[in-house]
């Protein structure tokens, strides 16, 4: 815990002597994952949602701790009417093609964000409460929900506004080729390589403050002591992902600063406990059994045979935090109740046992291993904690190109996933990862294990629908007891995150995770 302080303050330090823009140069960032698109609504994940921040701007923006800002909207508010918000447009903004940014950009958007073909994981988790879009005039937009939402704001900065007139024509492709990648925000598109890099030209019509940099190169280096190297080597001016064990000496080194701070992210396992047969266990025999998952009681063996703050101390270095739900301490709907799952592998044999697989059973851990910090040494690690209690469990970890798409497939039985919270809050979770799957709704939309309870469903609606902010905190905080209390997924550790940067820059860290080439300043 010691460390994790040490990593705020840190972090803290950081923010203090962030200085004011300097001369105009390049910047180059070394990026732990690559993008998949640059399509923003094509795939909400946050190796894509960090970079479509720099071309597209949202109706509200987020602070390095989630905090909400004006964007594209200059107010928001909920009209007379509980179930109507209105938001008022910035005027004077163009896209980068010179067109005017008005309200009905902001319609079009609504109406694609929740249904591009083929997304693994898409926006309508945000956006499917709107049941209808006015445009009121060029700068004036009214949203309307089935019922009182007082999440709108939250969830609408989620979601990347795009040009009508760009993108009624447009597909993802057209986003990926750069020919669509035209939206409001700080920098332009110049340049995608996929597996290389992807190069940015600062907007000098940026309607906000403009960052100093002239061009930035955000180049994907997967391998995370590749990463150090270049910064070590000058050859990047700034790294994300810095390796666990690597930050000792790197704090110590006077060529390097480093930032830090805690994330909204869970690393957690998902759970098929929907099929009446899971694809990746067997007997140990190899012959088929019944998806041992849809009984709580193994999914509960699971959970306890693994050691959290082992894998946080011998996997992580200390560097992460031991995880009991879906968001650390000191987030909207977080519970107090909860406590981190001990460690009992008898305990872990006798539920086995209860459930009818007293001698165990075999199956596959799948997950990626070019994603998380560590994910694939925290998947070898889970699945010797769990041949201890008779489970032998193999690995297959995999990029994360292919990964996802499989996992969204639902071709596992259990899998190593992170969820941030887009909004900051418990909802974002809770909506996306353990209600019951809705499209029309947006529901579920992550929900790889088909999870399915209806006690937490109804609690989540009623949440959802919450105008007080206790009584929405309480039930969201009831729901996620009751979920975990089920196991409708295992949570292992939230992520703490750390930025290194060359002499004379500063990153202020974001709970987000996102690296963002306007958050990167000089400090000479």
């Amino acid at each position: 815990m010691n460390k994790i302080l040490n990593a705020v303050a840190l972090c803290a330090l950081g923010s203090a002597v962030l200085a004011g823009p300097a001369g105009a140069a390049d910047l180059t960032i070394a990026l732990s994952s690559e993008a998949t698109s640059i399509d923003p609504h094509y795939h909400n994940l946050g190796p894509n949602n960090q970079i479509n921040r720099h071309i597209f701007d949202r109706l509200i923006n987020q602070g390095p701790n989630q905090e909400l800002w004006p964007g594209l909207a200059e107010s928001w508010s909920v009209t007379d009417d509980p179930t109507v918000w209105e938001f008022r447009l910035r005027r004077g903004v163009t896209f980068h093609d010179g067109s005017p940014f008005t309200a009905a950009d902001v319609a079009f958007t609504i109406g694609r964000a929740g249904n591009v073909p083929n997304s693994p994981s898409g926006y309508g988790t945000y956006t499917k409460q709107i049941v209808e879009t006015t445009v009121v005039d060029d700068h004036t937009i009214h949203f309307r929900t089935a019922s009182p939402y007082p999440l709108i704001p939250n969830d609408l900065s989620t979601v990347a506004i795009i040009s009508r007139k760009v993108g009624e024509e447009a597909a993802t492709e057209d986003y990926n080729s750069g020919k669509s990648a035209i939206g409001t925000g700080p920098f332009r598109f110049v340049e995608y390589v996929p597996g290389d890099r992807i190069v940015l030209r600062r907007n000098d019509d940026y309607w906000g403050d403009k960052p100093e940099w002239d061009q930035v190169t955000l180049k994907a280096i997967t391998s995370a002591p590749s990463r150090v190297a270049a910064l070590l080597a000058g050859d990047v001016d700034m790294i994300e992902g810095v390796p666990t064990a690597d930050i000792p000496r790197l704090r110590d080194n006077p060529d390097v600063a480093l930032s830090q701070g805690v994330s909204n992210r869970v690393i957690y396992l998902h759970i098929d406990s929907d099929r009446e047969v899971t694809p990746m266990v067997t007997a140990k025999d190899g012959g088929e059994i019944p998806n041992p998952f849809r009984d709580v009681r193994a999914r509960r063996a699971i959970s306890i045979a693994i050691n959290r703050p082992a894998i946080v101390e011998r996997v992580m270095d200390g560097v992460a935090i031991p995880a009991g739900q879906l968001l650390p301490d000191g987030f909207f709907g977080v519970s107090e109740n909860i406590q981190v799952p001990e460690y009992d592998a008898a305990q872990a044999r006798a539920l086995l046992a209860e459930a009818g697989y007293p001698d165990g059973f075999k199956l596959t851990i799948h997950g990626p291993n070019d994603r998380y910090i560590n994910d694939d040494k925290i998947i070898q690690a889970i699945a010797q904690m769990l041949a201890r209690v008779g489970i032998e469990a193999e690995v297959d970890a995999m990029p994360r190109s292919t990964y996802f798409g499989r996992a969204s497939a639902l071709e596992f039985s259990l899998m190593l996933v992170g969820w941030g919270s887009g909004t900051g809050e418990a909802s974002s979770p809770l909506k996306a990862l353990l209600l019951t799957n809705d499209k029309e709704r947006g529901f579920g939309n992550a929900n790889r294990g088909r999870y399915s309870n209806p006690e937490v469903d109804a609690l989540v609606v009623e949440a959802l629908a919450a105008v007080d902010d206790a009584k929405r905190q309480d039930l969201l905080a009831r729901a996620t007891e009751i979920a975990m209390a089920d196991v409708g997924l295992i949570p292992l550790h939230f992520q703490v995150n750390t930025w290194g940067t060359r002499p004379g820059l500063r990153y202020q860290a974001r709970t987000d995770e996102y690296t963002l080439a306007q958050g990167v300043v000089s400090t000479q």
